[in-house]
């Protein structure tokens, strides 16, 4: 029988806890005895703990009380994940994540794992709203910005919210195959695997800073003639500026190249015609900039993993 424990604290998102351990509690349908899923609560304080949502949840143990070698252990996310770090968790957490075969974390639990030193040097994920938040405040960790979820030796973290289902669904198909996960997938009415990534979710364009300077003059112009042609010439000529020297400043201050934003802003005007309207897609490749329907089907499928028309069919 293999141990699974989801630990707690104030503020926590009660999906990230829930999804996950429903996945393993519905495995046990399908295993023998021996094989099930012994699945625990660890929460940081005695007593019932309040999740973001305002629902109590009574702990199992009190993380005093939690010493054994769990074969995965799980963080979840929420406000009290990224905006408290919880001294005593992340202690207990250092010394447990030494005995368990597998720890992880679901949506923003990364920055528990983080806090307590336990992302370094490994390859994570969380929710696509954070990534860049991840990124500066754990530099030694490598962020996948696009991944469902990411495993890396010992280390499991999920992207955001229901992603801890495709987390916990991957853990049964390793350990009782892909057969068993199937049945589970069924019974929640999720797929074993996702089209897309998590980009498919996110804009791939940052807002356009609200103070102005040259490179957000350009930013709005060419937000509002998405439909016409641009090169970082043109770009450059708009604030009377070298195309070089633009380039450089304009990766500085936007943390991206011009073409680079440029066609992520194109594809973001192509996602919202296609939730909010029924216009054929040749029309939204026109007014995005695409030029064909070719090309923008292309860069639908590098960026995001899903064609214009299969988008059209998941959002709209």
């Amino acid at each position: 029988m293999k141990t699974v424990a989801m630990l707690l604290f104030p503020d926590f998102l009660l999906l990230d806890m829930a999804g996950p351990m429903e996945v393993f509690s519905i495995a046990n349908r399908y295993l023998a005895p021996g094989d099930r899923y012994e699945l625990s609560t660890i929460g940081t304080e005695r007593g019932a703990l309040r999740a973001s949502n305002g629902v109590n949840v009574q702990a199992d143990l009190h993380i005093d009380q939690a010493n054994e070698c769990y074969d995965l252990l799980l963080v979840p996310g929420g406000p009290g994940a990224y905006n408290e770090k919880h001294p005593p968790l992340l202690a207990w957490l250092q010394g447990a994540v030494t005995r368990a075969n597998l720890y992880g974390s679901i949506c923003t639990g990364a920055f528990v794992l983080g806090h307590a030193g336990l992302l370094d040097g490994y390859r994570v994920t969380t929710h696509w709203h954070y990534t860049e938040r991840l990124i500066k405040g754990f530099p030694k960790a490598t962020v996948e910005t696009d991944q469902i979820y990411v495993q890396d030796r010992n280390l499991i973290t999920s992207g955001g919210v229901t992603a801890g289902i495709d987390l916990a669904l991957a853990v049964v198909a390793q350990d009782h195959g892909k057969k068993v996960a199937q049945d589970v997938a069924k019974v929640l009415l999720v797929v074993m695997k996702r089209q897309g990534g998590q980009a498919q979710f996110s804009p791939l364009m940052a807002t356009v800073a609200p103070h102005e300077t040259p490179i957000t003059r350009v930013q709005n112009h060419v937000l509002e003639h998405l439909d016409e042609a641009f090169s970082i010439e043109r770009m450059a000529s708009l604030v009377n500026m070298s195309a070089r020297h633009f380039a450089r400043v304009f990766a500085r201050e936007v943390s991206m190249t011009p073409m680079e934003f440029l066609q992520s802003a194109r594809i973001d005007r192509a996602r919202n015609l296609l939730e909010t309207s029924d216009l054929p897609l040749k029309t939204v490749a026109y007014k995005s900039g695409f030029g064909s329907v070719r090309h923008m089907r292309f860069l639908f499928s590098e960026k995001l993993g899903l064609t214009p028309t299969q988008y059209r069919e998941q959002f709209s």
